[in-house]
């Protein structure tokens, strides 16, 4: 299959709450980016922070293999900085290789659990 999406993707709403209704990892309050490289290079991809207070954080780093998916979850970035907690921030995802980016959110704060997801902005 020929590559498919774009190299650079901007996602202009994040936010990890801290607040969860469980520790189970499956309920944790967590903000993921969903990569899709359906193309035949490895994808080498770095992700970029922005805030509305302070300089950017970045660049986070990983390498998605051709033919493959990958959803990252921004809790568990910790190089070079982890990903602050109950802050807005918005992101840019760039590559070397065509990918699809979607952002998901999980917020269990309330028992009543919302999960939100959105395809973002993208550069052809």
């Amino acid at each position: 299959m020929p590559a498919i999406g774009h190299r650079r993707w901007a996602i202009a709403e994040g936010y990890i709450p801290s607040g969860s209704v469980s520790n189970d990892p499956a309920l944790l309050s967590h903000e993921a980016v969903c990569l899709l490289n359906a193309g035949e290079e490895v994808a080498r991809i770095e992700i970029i922070l922005y805030f509305t207070d302070r300089d950017p954080a970045g660049p986070y780093r990983v390498s998605l293999g051709a033919r493959r998916t990958l959803h990252l979850r921004f809790n568990d970035l910790k190089e070079p900085e982890r990903v602050p907690r109950d802050t807005s921030y918005a992101f840019v995802v760039n590559s070397n290789v065509p990918i699809v980016v979607q952002h998901t959110r999980l917020d269990s704060r309330h028992p009543n659990i919302a999960l939100m997801s959105t395809v973002g902005y993208f550069e052809a």
